[in-house]
């Protein structure tokens, strides 16, 4: 009996929201069938222009729905390509004995949704009805009319509590090799890491009473090697996790680096500091970071020219910056550089959305507030890599300003599951703040 209710094949409804998370969305129900409300195309049709993530996806679907639909009327089940998927259909009845509009008061795309999924229910008696939503509060409205309702999880980290960190303390090294490790050339073989095979890039703090080591796993050698703790550019490490960043950043056999931490800890300044520290090896330097607009709503009711709308969004990256040169005197020629470098276009501060379809050649990319992006979107911003290009991402996998993501299925959380452990790829999970005492007591105590 248990057997045979698990292969029973369900209906998912699936929101405007999932689709514009992930347009192939509707392929991953296995062997169930999909619906598709017809509002949910309405939606889509006012979705299609612009060049934001959203409106790609929305274009693709449509394009895939009508490649799917080649032949065939939507108001009827059609087959999903491929043996193994369902079918799919466009559900045009809204006419459900529970009426959401009544129910919650108001006319509107959501309520339409919810009826699709209602009539369906009634319609198919024999078969379970579940609509699919990243909107967690239509889940809750969903329910709240006895609507089974899921969230989609294809993507979706399992366990971000035990999300790899790029770092592990080993104590009861024996001390010998923690004064081999300064003392033979900063590089002895991983046999000092224990029998298990050490994570690629991994990062190591190697300790036995008051003696201790920064260390570092090279996969291409299969040594381990001490690291130092290295200025760039005027900053200086303050915890053991910065000097790894800095490494990381630094190494020009790791392509793809992530950094996560919570606010204050430093992710963006060590990004930037690492990257103007080799402005010689790369013929750009990139900052970018998602517009996420105030309270959802579109940046174009802020007044002024686009540069003005767009100025309160990358003043954080500007602060960042103007940190760096106030290391040193005006008179430094570091400090000119950095200003010649912006003026020169050698610095670029931008919005996310002014890099996409671009080749990224030769340059140094870093994407800031990543936690903010889809999986594709990280996937679409990785896959624009050229020759000699540097990707770093950074951002706060609990700090999620958009409605539609959470700390398991945002892209950087996505990227740190799926990529660790590659010989291309380090990862850095920064946990001290060191912006200021009144910072760290807020994030600790508020």
């Amino acid at each position: 009996m248990a057997k045979a209710e698990n292969k029973e094949k369900k209906i998912f409804v699936l929101d405007t929201s999932v689709i514009i998370y992930e347009h192939n969305s509707i392929m991953n129900f296995d062997e169930h069938d999909v619906g598709i409300p017809i509002t949910v195309l309405e939606e889509l049709d006012q979705f299609k222009k612009g060049n934001d993530t959203k409106n790609f996806e929305a274009r693709e679907f449509i394009r895939l729905i009508d490649k799917l639909a080649e032949g065939k009327m939507l108001h009827n089940w059609n087959p999903l390509n491929g043996k193994t998927r369902g079918s799919f259909k466009v559900l045009m009845d809204q006419s459900s004995t529970v009426d959401a509009t009544k129910v919650f008061d108001e006319e509107k795309a959501d309520h339409r949704i919810l009826n699709s999924a209602l009539q369906l229910k009634e319609e198919i008696k024999d078969r379970k009805v579940i609509l699919v939503s990243k909107d967690i509060n239509l889940r809750l409205k969903a329910k709240s009319l006895g609507l089974p309702a899921e969230d989609y999880t294809t993507g979706k980290v399992k366990n971000v509590s035990s999300l790899y960190t790029g770092k592990t303390v080993q104590d009861r090294t024996p001390p010998e090799k923690i004064n081999e490790l300064y003392e033979k050339g900063k590089c002895i073989p991983a046999e000092i890491l224990g029998k298990k095979k050490p994570q690629k890039n991994g990062y190591y703090i190697l300790k036995n009473g008051k003696k201790s080591v920064l260390a570092y796993y090279n996969p291409v050698l299969d040594q381990v090697e001490q690291v130092e703790k290295r200025s760039v550019y005027g900053i200086k490490p303050r915890n053991a996790e910065q000097a790894f960043a800095i490494h990381a950043i630094l190494n020009p056999d790791i392509k793809l680096v992530s950094m996560q931490g919570v606010a204050g800890t430093g992710k963006t300044l060590i990004a930037l500091a690492a990257a103007l520290e080799q402005k010689r090896d790369y013929k750009q330097i990139y900052l970018a970071r998602p517009i996420v607009p105030l309270s959802n709503k579109d940046i174009g009711y802020l007044p002024g020219d686009i540069k003005s709308k767009l100025n309160p969004y990358m003043e954080p990256l500007w602060d960042n910056l103007k940190f760096i040169q106030n290391q040193y005197h005006e008179s430094d020629k570091e400090y000119s550089k950095i200003t010649e470098m912006v003026n020169l276009e050698k610095l670029v501060i931008t919005p996310l959305a002014y890099i996409r379809g671009r080749s990224l050649s030769n340059i140094i990319f870093i994407v800031d507030e990543a936690q903010n992006l889809t999986p594709h979107e990280v996937k679409t911003i990785i896959t624009r890599a050229g020759e000699n290009t540097k990707i770093i991402f950074t951002g706060d996998i609990y700090q999620i300003d958009t409605p539609y993501l959470d700390s398991q299925s945002n892209g950087l959380s996505y990227l740190i599951d799926r990529v660790k452990d590659h010989d291309l790829y380090a990862h850095v999970t920064l946990e001290k703040g060191e912006r200021s005492e009144l910072a760290n007591l807020a994030n600790e105590l508020l």
